[in-house]
């Protein structure tokens, strides 16, 4: 399951994506800070766009913690959506790839094999995301799904990649879970391989 994600694009790319979506970009806190990373981990701190209430059509660009605690102490950097409607607090993860990680082809190598997906129709994408109250600071969680056929030879389950015309949806909780939470067709996330670091300790609900 993927606990380790990429976002290399700057802030004046990001809004203007929305801009031509005619998605409406708020900052309440101020032009957040965006650095390239090839690596954002679980608790670290990365922008998402949340819904607004009572607003369709817009969202906000926040900075926020990726994962809160479980009731464990464990980090929920990951929530099933199966049966799940989100009427609130849906986000919109920001990210042009994604790992996830296998056992090594090579019996001696002691580390995972990472694989790195991208989106084919375009440089960056959204993850469907939902982000809540935690008691130490408000926190997002990727949503997941059974693996489509993309994934599914690394992993029996994914994250959700979104395709730009589902992004307004997803912030507008008066659209139906179901409708936006779905695969991408085959071949939209194009694989390729990376060694790095072992998986994360963590919980998915």
């Amino acid at each position: 399951m993927c606990n380790d994600y990429r976002l290399e694009i700057d802030i004046a790319s990001i809004v203007k994506v929305f801009e031509d979506l005619k998605i409406r970009i708020k900052m309440p806190e101020g032009k957040p800070n965006v650095p390239a990373r090839e690596d954002i981990k679980i608790t670290d701190i990365a922008p998402i766009v949340r819904s607004v209430e009572g607003e369709r059509g817009s969202g906000e660009l926040v900075n926020r913690r990726w994962s809160w605690p479980s009731p464990k102490g464990k980090p929920v950097y990951n929530f099933r959506s199966e049966g799940r409607e989100f009427t609130s607090n849906r986000c919109l993860i920001l990210a042009d790839g994604f790992y996830e990680f296998t056992d090594p082809a090579e019996p001696k190598q002691k580390r995972l094999d990472k694989w790195l997906f991208t989106m084919t129709d375009h440089r960056w994408f959204c993850i469907a995301g939902i982000w809540r109250e935690s008691p130490q600071e408000e926190a997002f969680t990727m949503l997941t799904m059974d693996a489509g056929p993309d994934v599914a030879p690394y992993h029996y389950r994914q994250i959700i990649p979104l395709a730009r015309h589902q992004w307004a949806k997803w912030v507008d909780p008066a659209v139906a879970a179901a409708d936006v939470l779905r695969w991408l067709p085959q071949g939209s996330l194009p694989v390729t391989q990376v060694y790095g670091a072992p998986p994360a300790q963590g919980e998915m609900l």
